[in-house]
């Protein structure tokens, strides 16, 4: 398997930079861009609330990160129908277009797993159609909280029904239960995108902190989806302080940004 060093440079390039927390301001979220622009290279997004996308809009495009053409480009993510995941579709629908018409390049979409757990899984069949259509030509990420369905069989019915309905990632989870991602969680979304034969994404999301946290779940995807699928159109982190822990891997080696894998 690859070098520690080697899966933090890609870890780095995959990462949704993320703060989504309740006392965010346009302080906050201006300090998480300049984050962004680091010796090696810039992360593949940040991950905000939508009231704070035009924020991060004017940090990128001020730091030349952002509808430039010169340097890497960093996409904003939002979150909508978060945290709770509720059945409610036409709100999720209506936040996920006005993400969009704000300008995200991606919504990260709570699935209704509560629903999904009391035997429900229409709505969550209707919510992700519609917010597929919502999302237009961007990227839809279904969150499935994995860490709240639990049984491996409940997981991947959600995550075949998100595929099925137009998602163009799974993600593990919203960070804000008690179980995030896991390596087991995340072997079930894996194998459910493999088996479908779509070209879809993963996205862990909660509780990776580490270098070698980042390289488990690169030598699992590489085992189950082929090394070459490792970029980042095809893999993301979600975190915050795992970015700190990747740089301080890479600060004893020569400076090389990654590659944009777009």
């Amino acid at each position: 398997m690859n070098s520690l060093k080697h899966a933090a440079r890609q870890a780095l390039a995959m990462m949704d930079l993320t703060s989504l927390n309740d006392d965010d301001n346009d302080a906050t979220i201006q300090a998480l861009c300049r984050r962004t622009d680091t010796p090696h290279g810039a992360p593949a997004a940040v991950c905000i609330y939508p009231a704070f996308i035009e924020t991060a809009n004017r940090e990128l495009i001020d730091m030349g990160l952002r509808n430039t053409g010169v340097r890497e480009r960093v996409r904003i993510a939002t979150v909508t129908n978060f945290p709770h995941g509720c059945v409610n579709v036409e709100r999720a629908s209506r936040e996920t277009r006005a993400a969009v018409a704000a300008g995200a390049d991606e919504v990260d979409v709570v699935f209704p797993y509560k629903a999904m757990i009391n035997g429900d899984t229409e709505s969550g069949r209707a919510l992700v159609t519609a917010c597929r259509d919502a999302c237009g030509d961007r990227l839809l990420k279904v969150i499935l909280e994995t860490g709240e369905l639990k049984d491996p069989v409940l997981i991947r019915q959600a995550a075949d029904i998100a595929l099925e309905c137009g998602a163009d990632f799974l993600k593990t989870s919203t960070g804000k239960v008690p179980v995030n991602a896991t390596l087991e969680a995340a072997e079930i979304l894996l194998t459910a995108i493999r088996d479908s034969g779509r070209d879809v994404g993963f996205k862990a999301a909660g509780g990776i902190r580490t270098a070698e946290d980042a390289k488990a779940y690169l030598d699992l995807a590489a085992g189950i989806m082929g090394e070459a699928w490792l970029t980042p159109a095809h893999f993301r982190f979600g975190a915050s302080g795992l970015l700190d822990a990747l740089l301080a891997t890479l600060s004893d080696e020569d400076i090389q940004p990654p590659t944009d894998g777009y």
